[in-house]
């Protein structure tokens, strides 16, 4: 029984990655197990389990983020929030890539969506970056790696999966990835400063006249809206989960109203904006909750068949270490992430570990955010990462892939020392 849960496994991949539908392929498949070799009175265990996640009120934060997400992106919020940073920084070498990478992590902190924030940043920034002198390395470089700190910046839409999946919570997760968000922005901001010094051909800073005819035109008004109304929605939906005032799925409701109200206080808003954002997220939503029942049914019928019993005494068998298990884990979810989406390594990987890790009594959270910079690495690694390929999507035609495939390394080695501070002083987390 135990080798045919492998074969399910494997089954399952080898299918995922020959191109067909995650969701159906999960279910569809581990259906078929169920039927073949399953002691039909298991059945009856499916459907409640099923409508445990479809009624689980933590998930219900998903689609409320993913439309916060996209109603910000239609305001038009990022595009002023960059021209105004730009300029307070534009007299620094590297000022605009600096700019870009605060704009990001702003974007992270408004929407936790990765795809979105790359596309909207690769479309609004990478022009200006390339007329303005910059060389297309870093600014590509630049803009991959800001655009995919929603992986780890709350509120992210990974953290939440991981919390349901891991059974802890959300919340916890969320104050946990603070600290290691707010190093990869510190460290991604000194590496440019650096260049910029280094090669200041390569970073040039925006000139003067440019800059006093930007604050010449009612500056502070500029400056109050780019600033003010983005960080008043994340301290209201941050702060309210940290003071313990509202759940997760509360706060993605304020949320998500309130980037009603800031995309009207643009003057953005209209019967069609909100049409095109509801049916995005519901194509999203639906997505998302199709693979994890998918995923459901494939746990089920894994646990059936005793794959996580073979799975704990062959790890129990090899004597591995608590670190060494953990650098397989990663390895595994490192190279995963560069053939399948974060949301089908959730529900496929994790759930098979998670019981190993709490039988090593591991800190899940802490795991948690292991796998969110994990994925989140692999999301910018060449020549598969996600992120390259939304950048190289909205690019210009004078960027090549090698150009983008040099300019994300030095952030990816970034990525790689953030994650292995995390690894080695766990204590830095915030609980």
């Amino acid at each position: 029984m135990e080798i045919i849960a492998i074969i399910l496994f494997i089954s399952i991949l080898v299918l995922i990655l020959y191109g067909y539908p995650v969701a159906f392929t999960l279910g569809g498949l581990s259906v078929l197990y169920a039927i073949c070799f399953i002691d039909p009175i298991a059945y009856s265990a499916i459907p409640p389990r099923i409508m445990g996640i479809v009624t689980n009120y933590v998930l219900i934060a998903v689609p409320l983020f993913i439309f916060m997400g996209i109603m910000l992106e239609r305001s038009g919020l990022a595009e002023s929030l960059l021209e105004t940073m730009a300029i307070l920084f534009g007299k620094v070498k590297g000022g605009l890539a600096v700019s870009v990478v605060l704009v990001g992590a702003l974007l992270a902190a408004s929407t936790g969506i990765v795809g979105a924030t790359v596309v909207t940043m690769g479309l609004i920034s990478l022009p200006t970056m390339l007329k303005r002198g910059y060389s297309p390395e870093l600014a590509t470089g630049t803009i991959a790696a800001s655009g995919t700190l929603g992986q780890i910046i709350p509120p992210s839409v990974v953290l939440i999966l991981l919390g349901s999946v891991l059974n802890v919570s959300v919340g916890d997760l969320f104050k946990a990835a603070i600290v290691p968000g707010i190093l990869l922005v510190a460290v991604y901001i000194m590496y440019i400063l650096i260049v910029a010094q280094l090669k200041p051909e390569n970073a040039p800073v925006i000139p003067a006249e440019e800059i006093e005819a930007f604050k010449a035109n009612n500056f502070l008004r500029k400056l109050i809206v780019a600033f003010v109304l983005p960080l008043s929605l994340i301290v209201a939906v941050l702060g309210s989960i940290f003071a313990g005032i509202a759940s997760p799925t509360e706060a993605a409701g304020v949320g998500a109203l309130g980037a009603i109200i800031l995309t009207i206080q643009q003057r953005k808003f209209n019967l069609a904006i909100l049409k095109e954002v509801m049916q995005e997220t519901t194509l999203l939503t639906s997505m998302v909750f199709m693979i994890l029942i998918g995923a459901t049914v494939f746990s089920f019928v894994f646990r059936e068949l005793e794959g996580d019993i073979f799975l704990i005494e062959l790890i129990q068998g090899s004597n591995l270490s608590t670190y060494a298990f953990l650098f397989m884990v990663m390895l595994v979810v490192f190279v995963a992430g560069f053939f399948i989406d974060f949301i089908e390594i959730i529900f496929i990987i994790v759930p098979l570990v998670a019981p190993i890790f709490t039988l090593m009594e591991i800190d899940l959270v802490w795991i948690g955010i292991l796998l969110a910079i994990n994925l989140q690495t692999s999301f910018l690694t060449p020549p598969f990462g996600f992120s390259l390929f939304y950048l190289k999507g909205v690019a210009p035609d004078t960027i090549t892939t090698q150009q983008l495939y040099r300019g994300i390394i030095p952030f990816l080695l970034i990525q790689a020392i953030i994650l292995l501070l995390v690894v080695l002083f766990p204590n830095i987390l915030m609980r």
